[in-house]
């Protein structure tokens, strides 16, 4: 979770924070429009019911920056009513709760685009950020082939820079890929990896399928 504000323009609903929630698995985002801070616990608490209700799974951990506007009694207290662990980033350092901090500057970078090429008047930012496109160039299909790069010492100029291997899933711990290598026919998770969608699926060439 994260809190973009105070907006120099109010909304023309009279709104000046921007509270983002990202499930750090799924990368799904849910967006809450707020005219102060003090709104926020309650906000927070009631997205979290609902999410409990619709999808009949408890949020066990939620993640925010060191700010106070997270640190305060109400949520405290209702975090450990319900056996939610509450984990801040140090001081200073927004990149330890860097998914949540991107996707902020993304909506906000992609509703600045989106009123400056409208010519669209600034107390539409809200408006602007609830429309923003989603970025999903980070989506891949399962079982993509891919490419991910040699750590191996010994490959030589002449040796295969990549390895071979299929795309299974997404780290749930950082913004990288889960990848079965075909080489060490282990499963690893790194940013370093190229995608070929063009071609046959990493299923399909791989000759040893196993069956369910």
């Amino acid at each position: 979770m994260d809190l973009c504000g105070p907006m120099r323009v109010a909304s023309i609903n009279g709104k000046r924070y921007v509270l983002v929630i990202v499930d750090d698995y799924s990368r799904y985002s849910w967006v809450h429009f707020l005219r102060t801070k003090d709104e926020m616990p309650e906000v927070i608490k009631n997205f979290l019911k609902k999410i409990f209700v619709r999808l009949q799974s408890p949020v066990i951990i939620v993640r925010t920056d060191n700010e106070t506007e997270f640190k305060n009694h109400f949520l405290k207290e209702y975090f450990d009513s319900v056996g939610i662990t509450h984990e801040t980033s140090a001081t200073k350092t927004p990149q330890q709760n860097g998914v949540v901090e991107r996707k902020n500057r993304t909506l906000v970078e992609a509703a600045r685009t989106m009123l400056i090429f409208s010519h669209a008047l600034l107390f539409l930012w809200a408006e602007a950020i609830a429309t923003a496109k989603p970025d999903i160039s980070y989506l891949y299909v399962f079982g993509a082939l891919c490419y991910s790069k040699n750590d191996r010492k010994d490959i030589g100029k002449l040796g295969a820079k990549g390895d071979i291997g299929f795309f299974i899933g997404y780290s749930a711990n950082s913004f990288a890929y889960q990848v079965y290598n075909r080489r060490t026919e282990k499963i690893m998770e790194t940013m370093n990896v190229t995608f070929d969608e063009l071609s046959a699926m990493a299923f399909e060439q791989n000759s040893s399928r196993p069956g369910l």
